[in-house]
Parts: C-alpha cells; structure tokens; sequence
C-alpha cells in the first residue's frame, strides 16, 4: 500500500536481501555458508526471536566497508519510497559490528552516506537511531555510547532491542539517562517477548518516548490506560510478529484492540527482508487480514508522523499529514 507513511521501526541490518548479501560477500571475500540465494532464502523462516538473532548476526560479516553501508541503506531506501514511505527512522546496531572489528565511524559515515542523499534520490526524510544490545552488559553499552559522542550530530535517539527476556530495561538506566543528558530521544523494545513489566520499566526508569513492538501491553488495561493517557506511541511490526512467532497468525493480531483502545499505533516492518515485507506490505497485510476500514489504516498512517521525531519542523510534519489526508484508497 502506497499510503504516505513514516516507518520507525527498521533495523537497517534486517534489510539485507540475499541479493545483497551476496554480492558484498563477493566483494569483501566473505565466505557464506549457502550456495545460492535461494538457499539463504529458505533459511529464513524461525522458531523464536534467538532463531531469527543467531541468521541475522551471522549475516553482518559481509558488512565491512562504509560503501557497504550506504549500498544497504540505500537499497532499502530505493524499496521504502516504492512503498510509500517518505519518512524513516532508522535503527543501527554498532556493537555488532564493533565486535568483528569494524569502527563505529565506518558504520555511521557508511549509513549517512545514503542518508545524507535520501531527499533528493528517494523523497524520503531520515533520522539515525542507534540501538544498544540488550544482551550485551550496560558497560558494553555505555563504551558504545561514548564512542558515538564525535557522531552525534548525525545520531537523533538511542534505542534497545536484541534478546529481549531476561534483559530488562533497568540494565540499561545509566546510559538512557546519559542520552537524555547529551539531548538525544529515547526508545526502546518492550513488551514483544517480553512481559508489560518491561514496558513501564522503560517508561519509568530509561523515559522513553516510543515504545518499540509493545503488543503485550494489552494484557495490563492499566498500563493500555495510560499509554493512551499520554498518547505513548507503539511502532508495532505485524509481519514479524507472526514470523518470530509472538503471534499465531495475523488473524489473531492484536492490532484492531489496539487501536480500538485509543491507542497511538503505528506499522513498520522490523526486519524486513527477514520478516516477508517492507512497510506497504505490511499494511497490505494487516488490510487484508484483520477487520480494518479506510478510516483505520488512514489512523495508522496519520499515527506514524504524529509520532516521529520531526523535532523543529513541524512544517514538514503537517505537509506529510495532508498528504495522508490526500490520500485516495481507490
């Protein structure tokens, strides 16, 4: 679906098509342990959250170089805009590739080259979110944070995803609150593997603005209350739900109760090349699949500007949300 839309819930490394990956692995002389894409392909398809991390972690060794990066940003930009995407928010990953010896300047020069160019090749708007693995220690996060300081002009939040049980937002208290201190937003997974606890620790002790998945909000109706209370924005990914398994099929999708709560909902595409669809894909599917009108998906497109960090530019905010209104579903 070609609706006007902001995405901002992307992990640039979920965008890595087979394609791609191969031809970087071609180009760097990384050895890949399947013999054609298709192969790679059928690979894709996972168990749980850890089954999808372990493939997608170990594809990150054919990103070596900063044209590594900017080609995969900019691969995915090229597919968003097709999509109907004119804002994105996009989340790296730098410990994982500063643990294989690649310098957090390569990663982030990499991205912001395509970034940098993304307005005027893909009519597409951009912000850079840098993500700490939860599974990872909190000094390992902090490192990480001080080694983006000279990059923080290119960088508008931080966030926390990877293996979200066991890891709870409370780990992570020391760094959010030196992002809130260098001026920078917050968000973070909770509530997609996770219980609702982990919602409102991130809400209480890391003050985030975004909850990142948050589905298991709705089995706590005083924590739904409240999220709608403060009009809390959720970047909800139905596709990987159901591919990660967090939800049976996309018929059993939480998403109408959401929004029928009042709350700020929002679709994105998570991973997309792992996960079966970019972000038009996904509202094709939630259109197709669940008891959602004109007026719904309309919400949820209005929803993903009304929450981005469009910060001082609230011109181009409005011009994106009259786009939406412009919208004709045909």
């Amino acid at each position: 679906m070609s609706i006007p839309k902001a995405e901002l819930h992307l992990h640039i490394e979920g965008t890595l098509e087979p394609e791609l990956a191969f031809a970087l692995a071609a180009r760097n002389g990384v050895e890949l342990p399947y013999a054609t894409t298709e192969e790679l392909r059928r690979a894709y398809s996972f168990s749980d959250l850890q089954s999808f991390l372990d493939l997608y972690y170990a594809l990150m060794a054919v990103l070596r170089t900063e044209q590594d990066f900017a080609d995969l940003a900019d691969a995915y930009l090229a597919r968003a805009a097709e999509q109907g995407v004119r804002h994105a928010e996009i989340f790296f990953d730098p410990q994982a590739h500063t643990a294989r010896g690649i310098g957090i300047g390569t990663v982030i020069e990499g991205l912001a080259r395509a970034l940098d160019s993304s307005e005027e090749r893909h009519g597409i708007s951009t912000r850079l979110i840098m993500c700490f693995l939860r599974d990872e220690s909190a000094e390992s996060a902090m490192e990480t944070f001080e080694a983006a300081r000279p990059f923080f002009g290119r960088i508008s939040a931080v966030g926390l995803d990877s293996a979200e049980v066991g890891n709870p937002p409370s780990k992570f208290r020391e760094v959010y609150a030196a992002a809130a201190e260098a001026g920078l937003h917050r968000v973070a997974h909770a509530g997609e593997e996770g219980p609702p606890a982990y919602i409102r620790e991130a809400l209480d002790l890391l003050g985030i603005e975004r909850v990142d998945h948050g589905i298991r909000c709705m089995e706590d109706p005083a924590l739904v209350e409240r999220l709608v209370r403060d009009q809390v924005p959720l970047t909800v990914c139905p596709l990987s739900n159901v591919r990660l398994r967090c939800v049976d099929t996309l018929a059993d999708h939480p998403l109408p109760a959401m929004l029928d709560a009042g709350l700020l909902v929002t679709v994105n595409s998570d991973d997309p090349a792992y996960f079966g669809g970019y972000a038009g894909d996904n509202f094709d599917a939630v259109r197709d699949a669940l008891p959602l009108d004109a007026d719904a998906l309309r919400t949820l497109a209005r929803n993903s500007f009304r929450a981005a960090f469009l910060d001082g530019d609230e011109a181009r905010r409005t011009a994106y949300l009259a786009e939406v209104e412009a919208y004709d579903f045909g």
